[in-house]
């Protein structure tokens, strides 16, 4: 009779246990590649105007590329081509360190929904326009006044306009990244409760820089409100021009979970 003899019969080992995947790392100031270039392009020509140029040639910065009402009062054949770069080189000057971190901040919380939703090239553009639009209510209202404009807030209103038209949810609705949210017609904005406090709001905040109260910086400096308000009203009115319809949300599948970010 063979026999066959065999191992022992041994336990199977367990399996390694891998530690657990770490979930990929969110940058902390999560902006869109056109706003974060947009808020490089205003650092740097800060930092240029502050620290390589003279105070003749800063003279001359302001004059070329700051907006002057007076210019539009003067014949042609009395001054430069400045008139017709102005009312958009202005937008991307600023006065002051303070002046410059308080737009970024609020170019941050306003540019970074619209930039989503409507690109980067429809971004460009409504820079432009908005930076125009302030630029001419001011001027009428200034109409032949030899002060200097400079600042992007006017932008930074019209893009607070254009929020209002979709970036904030209706009541009762479930929470989602603010640049899907369906664009609201001017009319259903302005019967929105969320959009009619953010508007009053901001319209006492003008109010007050009106009658000299700034809510921030120097005090010492005059603030153009009424080019905030032809910005705000811009973007408010005419932000259907350069909307698009917002991507759909990318559905996730059962049972998965992810963390949503909004700006």
């Amino acid at each position: 009779m063979n026999e066959q003899t065999a191992e022992p019969h041994r336990a199977p080992e367990p399996p390694e246990v891998q530690p657990p995947a770490r979930p990929p790392r969110e940058p902390v100031f999560n902006l869109p590649p056109a706003l974060f270039f947009s808020l490089c392009l205003l650092g740097v020509i800060y930092a240029v105007q502050e620290l390589l140029l003279s105070d003749d040639a800063l003279n001359w910065l302001f004059f070329t590329f700051g907006f002057v009402p007076a210019r539009y009062v003067i014949p042609l054949s009395q001054q430069g081509p400045e008139l017709f770069w102005t009312p958009v080189t202005y937008s991307l000057l600023h006065g002051s360190a303070q002046h410059i971190l308080f737009n970024a901040f609020w170019l941050m919380a306003f540019g970074a929904p619209v930039v989503r939703r409507i690109g980067t090239l429809r971004f460009v553009l409504f820079w432009v326009f908005s930076a125009v639009a302030s630029a001419a209510l001011h001027a009428v209202l200034n109409w032949g006044d030899v002060s200097l404009l400079i600042g992007a807030s006017g932008v930074i209103s019209g893009l607070m306009g254009a929020a209002c038209r979709f970036a904030f949810p209706a009541e009762r609705r479930p929470m989602a990244p603010a640049h899907l949210n369906p664009r609201l017609s001017i009319v259903g904005a302005l019967k929105s409760r969320t959009v009619i406090i953010f508007m009053l709001l901001w319209l006492v905040g003008n109010a007050l820089i009106a009658v000299g109260i700034p809510l921030v910086g120097d005090s010492d400096q005059a603030i153009a409100w009424d080019a905030h308000i032809g910005g705000f009203v811009f973007g408010f009115l005419l932000f259907s021009l350069f909307d698009r319809a917002p991507r759909p949300p990318v559905m996730e599948p059962d049972g998965t979970e992810k963390d949503m970010l909004q700006s």
